[in-house]
């Protein structure tokens, strides 16, 4: 046990820095596909469409152990992906929490995409807007339920430990430096080695992000979509 002066100031923000970083990757990723996604689950009519929004509801829930188990078996060396030996690395842990991520985002992107009025895509139609003119005022009208969608994304990311334990293994350097030590597997770390001080300094920060990527989230959902307050 020791005293909050003696914390290593090194290994703290290192494993804040891969966190952000590894969150922060994996949401652009789940944005880059699932932003698209949303909107053509909401535009198109197609068999199965009831089947594919509870596909992804469904996946809201996804466990993150099994996640990151299935990850774990596609990058093995016998795995699909072994070629590109991704296993342990933060590269790893973006894709685990890629696939924890995108549920989230699309569902709640696609809930936002819904819920613009269907007359004013009908009047979009009416004037002459072709499909990608109405596409876009359906995105500016559901823009904040997006970003919305994202910082849930975010948040469900920064907040892993299952899936990043097992792809990533919570790997140090021997100067004190994270590869692919993360706050929330760091926390477990520490609260096993009984250093309890390290491990309430690494909550705090984890609580903290939390905190504000859940308030950036509640402003935005206390906005209408003309952007003033409800």
């Amino acid at each position: 046990m020791f005293g909050l002066g003696d914390l290593n100031l090194t290994y703290l923000v290192s494993i804040t820095l891969v966190s952000l970083y590894v969150s922060t990757a994996a949401v652009l990723v789940s944005a880059t596909l699932g932003l698209p996604m949303a909107l053509a689950v909401s535009f198109r009519d197609f068999r199965g469409k009831t089947v594919v929004t509870s596909i992804i509801s469904t996946g809201m829930g996804f466990p993150s152990v099994v996640v990151g188990l299935l990850v774990l078996l596609a990058l093995s060396r016998s795995g699909p992906l072994g070629e590109f030996e991704l296993l342990f690395t933060p590269e790893a842990m973006i894709l685990s929490q890629t696939v924890l991520a995108l549920p989230v985002l699309v569902s709640v992107a696609l809930s936002a995409i819904q819920s613009v009025p269907q007359d004013l895509r009908d009047a979009a139609f009416a004037s002459g807007g072709t499909s990608t003119d109405v596409a876009l005022l359906v995105v500016r009208e559901a823009r904040y339920g997006i970003v919305t969608a994202l910082l849930a994304a975010y948040g469900r990311a920064i907040s892993e430990v299952g899936s990043v334990l097992i792809v990533g293994g919570n790997i140090v350097f021997s100067d004190g430096t994270s590869f692919t030590r993360t706050l929330t597997t760091a926390i477990t770390v520490e609260a096993r080695k009984g250093n309890i001080e390290t491990g309430i300094a690494l909550g705090g920060i984890l609580l903290a992000l939390v905190l504000a990527v859940n308030a950036l989230g509640a402003r935005f959902r206390d906005r209408t979509p003309s952007g003033g307050r409800r």
